[in-house]
């Protein structure tokens, strides 16, 4: 095996020389305008927030992409309900850098449950489902274990789908090749080989927003219970054949064709994945396979529904159930915020490996999907989605400014340690004046911190703050990290 720094090293010179190439559709070039435009998106990248009084610093991507660390990134971008351009940048594995192309399949991680979720709620218009019925009545191999919090309220497809149903589980850790592959009922019950732990309610379900993908695991097992088949070929069926997106699947092996064109998923540091990927049999949750172009279709299909355009997987009135929200900022599978006369729709994935993001309007016939194949990928697609925003006039994602405050060496070494952040490792770091965050749940690369007050401070790299706790004794014991509307919660470690 090579050095980490070898394999960095080549990857940048291969960067260099691959950024850019579109090798589909190389041989058709886009209008002079369209062209124009990506070539500004291209050159737009900056950090999403500023500080007052510094020179806001612009970048191309294919500088990014080498400060990142990021393999390959593939855009698809729609503009008037229809996809405007499609890129592919860089190159499958840092290894072989073979060149990523539009055809170049990626990992979709959470992605999946916006798609799964039209899934469930294509049966609910078939009745073949209920979305408020008790989900036990419609389970027959494997039932929600009752307890206090069901007897209060029940778990049902509404709840699962916006994540407010009780359930445990946030995500999961994948299975390397070779390695024993737990069944869909063995990962609802934490059973060995499964690496997760049972899927349970332990909140009243209807009480309270919580991500869970131990929840969409249930609505896999629900969907392919009604849909009487395996859940590949039932997403095939209603939601992937309709929308004629060829290059998405489900399954848990992709078939040799597939494989030669599936990227690698890289680490924060740059390595390759040992066996390029893992598995995830959660696929409702975590395992769909797919091409940005393949999930611009999503985007469009939304829009369309939404507007009565079309009805290839939802009616109108179903697609605005799926875009109404619940708790939380979420409706039926997918991030939902108002903007005036419409909504924007999200969301956002990761695997081991893999970075994704889709995002679209139903009222402008405006979104996009990015994909990459590293732990890094966030970073970039945020830098991404501000240059795009600037060029097409989105009214999200402009850049911020802030102000900060004079630094102070003394508050940062009072902050600076090792903590865990949603059972990841996390670091504050002091070098005198300055004063840094990094997780590798943003990313490999640590993030500078500027003061606003003498518990708050911002990031530039991405949109968040942190805000840090005392505890009795005075000393600094813990963090919030607040993101949007969430908050994740930091814990200092101690000698």
């Amino acid at each position: 095996m090579k050095p980490i720094s070898t394999v960095l090293g080549a990857l940048l010179l291969t960067l260099t020389a691959c950024a850019g190439v579109d090798t589909r559709a190389a041989a058709s070039a886009e209008p002079a305008d369209v062209q124009a435009r990506i070539d500004r998106v291209e050159r737009g990248l900056s950090t999403p927030v500023t500080v007052k009084g510094v020179p806001p610093v612009s970048w191309s991507l294919r500088e990014r992409m080498a400060f990142h660390h990021v393999p390959a990134v593939s855009i698809a971008l729609v503009n008037h309900g229809k996809v405007e351009w499609v890129r592919a940048y860089g190159v499958l594995d840092a290894a072989t850098a073979r060149p990523a192309s539009p055809a170049t399949l990626f990992q979709a991680g959470s992605v999946s449950k916006a798609v799964t979720a039209m899934g469930a709620l294509h049966l609910v218009e078939q009745h073949a489902l209920s979305l408020d019925a008790p989900a036990n009545d419609a389970l027959r191999a494997w039932k929600i274990p009752d307890n206090t919090f069901t007897r209060t309220a029940p778990v049902t497809l509404r709840r699962l789908l916006n994540h407010s149903a009780g359930m445990t589980v946030h995500g999961f850790h994948g299975y390397a090749p070779g390695q024993a592959i737990p069944s869909l009922l063995q990962v609802l019950d934490g059973a060995p080989p499964a690496n997760s732990d049972p899927i349970r309610v332990d909140v009243t379900p209807g009480t309270r927003w919580r991500y869970s993908g131990g929840g969409f695991s249930v609505v896999q097992l629900m969907m392919t219970e009604a849909g009487k088949a395996p859940f590949d070929p039932l997403m095939q069926r209603t939601v992937l054949g309709p929308l004629g997106m060829r290059d998405s699947t489900y399954a848990l092996t992709l078939p040799p064709a597939r494989q030669e064109r599936a990227a690698t998923g890289h680490r924060s540091d740059g390595s390759a994945v040992p066996g390029h990927w893992q598995i995830y049999p959660e696929s409702a949750a975590a395992g769909l396979w797919t091409t940005a172009a393949d999930l611009a279709r999503i985007v469009i299909e939304v829009q369309q529904a939404q507007g009565g355009q079309s009805g290839k997987v939802l009616s109108s009135a179903m697609t605005a159930t799926l875009l109404t929200r619940g708790l939380g900022e979420y409706g039926l599978g997918f991030y939902v915020e108002p903007l005036g006369a419409g909504t924007s729709f999200s969301h956002s994935g990761g695997t081991d490996g893999f970075r994704a993001q889709l995002y679209g309007y139903s009222h402008t016939g405006q979104g996009v999907v990015v994909l990459t194949n590293s732990d890094n990928g966030a970073a970039l697609i945020a830098e991404l989605l501000g240059s795009i925003s600037a060029e097409y006039g989105w009214p999200e994602f402009g850049r911020i400014e802030k102000t900060a405050l004079a630094p102070d060496a003394a508050l940062n070494a009072a902050a600076a340690g090792a903590y865990t952040l949603e059972d990841q490792p996390a670091a504050i770091i002091a070098e005198g004046d300055r004063l840094y965050f990094q997780s590798d749940l943003f990313g490999a690369q640590r993030m500078e911190l500027f003061a606003e007050s003498r518990t708050r401070f911002f990031m530039t790299a991405q949109d968040m703050s942190v805000v840090f706790k005392r505890g009795e004794d005075g000393r600094v014991d813990g963090f919030d990290l607040l993101r949007g509307a969430n908050t994740y919660v930091g814990t200092r470690h101690r000698p």
